[in-house]
């Protein structure tokens, strides 16, 4: 997966609709997020996940993007910070991400984190 589709397909797990969240989730996922219950995993994490308001948008910056198995392997890593808004509402958060491949082209998230930045970040 090339960096352009990486990051559109970030920013739709942010964006898009409940099913295409749960789509995109494995289902042996772990996630970790700055509210309760903090550490999910499996169904559980795409479920909460799905069931929040999606973001009307979100902006990535400091991005990073590590292949450990190279350009033919399985797995994608990727940093970021993340703001997102929702009408008025605004949130920021340091964020990582794990993709594997499934087959050709078809790629899950197996873990997600996310960290509020501390002030002054």
């Amino acid at each position: 997966m090339n960096d352009e589709r990486i990051w559109n397909f970030e920013e739709s797990l942010w964006t898009a609709d409940a099913e295409h969240y749960r789509e995109s989730i494995a289902d042996d996922a772990l996630m970790v997020v700055p509210q309760p219950p903090y550490a999910m995993s499996g169904k559980d994490a795409a479920d909460a996940m799905a069931g929040t308001p999606r973001w009307d948008s979100v902006e990535f910056s400091d991005t990073k993007v590590s292949r450990p198995e190279g350009d033919k392997g399985g797995l994608i890593v990727i940093a970021y910070k993340a703001e997102a808004a929702r009408g008025d509402e605004k949130y920021a958060a340091w964020c990582s991400s794990t993709y594997q491949r499934l087959e050709h082209e078809n790629w899950v998230v197996i873990q997600h984190q996310q960290t509020p930045p501390v002030a002054g970040s």
